[in-house]
């Protein structure tokens, strides 16, 4: 897409602070970063976001995932890490190019909250169950 900046990024338009590449992906760190290290691995073609990306597409940039978040953990001294991505605006996507995050996480005070509320006194699962396998 000539407006993804995401796509200038991959096609070298743009700087980016690379730190890994290949023929199918490209990863480099977040200009936000959450914390230290956090790190976007996209795929070099475009894909708005993992719902419509290429199932081989998504293996390889979840294996280089990864293996990138094995080595940003081990080298940045974090005690583990969340790999996301979000799909839509709902779900929090700003940039409408699939990506997937890497965050390492050092501790639980580092700024990041990820909270799940257990509503499984509120739902019915049969119905839930019925309505995802439709």
């Amino acid at each position: 897409m000539d407006n993804c900046i995401f796509c200038k990024i991959a096609q070298k338009q743009i700087p980016g602070k690379v730190v890994y590449e290949d023929d199918v992906c490209l990863a480099f760190l977040d200009l936000s970063q959450v914390t230290d290290g956090h790190t976007l691995v996209i795929p070099k073609a475009h894909y708005s976001s993992i719902l419509d990306a290429d199932p081989e597409v998504v293996a390889h940039v979840y294996k280089t995932a990864q293996k990138l978040a094995q080595q940003i953990v081990k080298n940045c001294g974090a005690q583990g890490c969340n790999i996301l991505t979000n799909a839509g605006e709902v779900a929090g996507q700003t940039v409408h190019h699939f990506h997937v995050h890497i965050i390492p996480r050092y501790d639980e005070h580092d700024g990041l909250t990820l909270a799940f509320k257990d509503r499984s006194q509120e739902v019915d699962l049969d119905d839930i169950l019925n309505c995802v396998t439709k």
